[in-house]
């Protein structure tokens, strides 16, 4: 189904959905990208993780109290909270980062019930600072580490200095494996992040990813300056995709990915590029095409997806298109008006193309509607 949505300008205020920019722990997209990757191959091991201490904390329950325990089901409340439709949220970072931050105050507070500079639990502290570096930067990593110092001062000298000052070499032993974890895990973090932004190659769909695509955009900048060519970008996402996930579990989700992806590779003509931008959305750029172009090859992308089922099941997405203005390519600005139209697209009931037009394309889409 195509819509059409006619509008000279989307202005910087617009409630539109817009791509979410940098963050104090995310100075880059990429940094985002990795993050939402990170925490999804983290999940099941922390599951697993946090069922290993559960098992410790009871078998250890007659000697140190069962108090602990309640706190460590308290935190994978606290997570699940965290995890709930995170891919989704603004600032997804934040929500990670505040997550990762409770399950060290609920540790400390493990720590403080049950002994505090005698606990036997003082070095679990370190225990989540093995996934700083895979989920944020160096600022991260060090915010991170500094938190989980001030915890630790809090949970021995805090609650009895006298008994730190007497024996303080549980608290010297703590304080040594927080920092030997952190800058252990450091070289992990810079291998990964190099490795990331070498690969231009989703590794799930085939398909080109963000930094082949951050890669791509200053080329056709230079090729669209001065001429008369035209740029047309088109988003589209899959909808209720979540949906999927939870119906089909994660394998399930990426084999619909997986068929997705090959799906619109048939469909798209070969100076076409396309891109896995997000979890479940995709970008084409089409250099040298028209508004009109763009228009019926989103419709023809659209409906290779919904008009058959995908790796056995029954999806459809939605599409939003723009244009560049000939003589130039301002990405982020066409860019922008296309996600705009993507969002009225899912607003107005899915499965559908929307357009956000630039001025010298609204007259050329009055026709095409007539």
């Amino acid at each position: 189904m195509l819509v059409f949505t006619f509008v000279s300008d989307v202005p910087m205020n617009s409630p539109m959905r817009s791509p979410r920019g940098t963050s104090w722990l995310c100075p880059a997209e990429a940094d985002r990208s990795r993050l939402l990757d990170m925490e999804r191959r983290i999940k099941p091991v922390r599951v697993a993780a946090m069922g290993i201490l559960g098992a410790a904390l009871i078998a250890s329950g007659p000697w140190v109290g069962w108090w602990p325990v309640v706190v460590l089901l308290v935190s994978l409340a606290a997570f699940a909270v965290v995890d709930y439709r995170i891919e989704r949220a603004p600032r997804p970072e934040y929500r990670m980062a505040a997550g990762w931050a409770l399950s060290q105050l609920l540790i400390a507070g493990s720590i403080a019930l049950s002994g505090g500079v005698q606990s036997p639990a003082l070095c679990w502290l370190a225990i989540p600072v093995v996934t700083l570096s895979s989920r944020f930067s160096a600022r991260g990593v060090a915010a991170g580490l500094l938190l989980t110092v001030g915890l630790l001062l809090a949970v021995t000298f805090g609650l009895d200095h006298e008994a730190v000052m007497d024996d303080p070499s549980n608290l010297i032993f703590a304080l040594g494996a927080i920092g030997a974890v952190g800058i252990l895990t450091t070289p992990l973090m810079i291998s990964d992040q190099e490795n990331r932004s070498d690969a231009r190659i989703d590794a799930l769909t085939g398909l080109l990813n963000r930094h082949a695509l951050e890669l791509r955009i200053p080329e056709l900048e230079l090729q669209a300056d001065g001429s008369d060519v035209t740029i047309g970008v088109i988003v589209a996402d899959l909808d209720h995709f979540k949906a999927v996930n939870d119906q089909h579990g994660h394998a399930g989700g990426d084999d619909v990915l997986r068929a997705t992806s090959a799906r619109l590779r048939t469909q798209g003509r070969a100076f076409e590029l396309i891109y896995r931008i997000g979890g479940e959305e995709f970008l084409v750029l089409m250099p040298g095409a028209s508004l009109q172009d763009t228009i019926e090859r989103a419709e023809t992308l659209r409906g290779a997806v919904s008009g058959e089922a995908v790796a056995g099941v029954a999806v459809t997405i939605s599409c939003g298109v723009s244009v560049s203005r000939p003589g130039s390519f301002d990405f982020q600005q066409v860019f922008g008006r296309a996600d705009a139209a993507l969002y009225e697209a899912k607003q107005g009931g899915r499965d559908q193309v929307r357009v956000r037009s630039l001025d010298d394309g609204a007259t050329e889409l009055a026709k095409l509607s007539a």
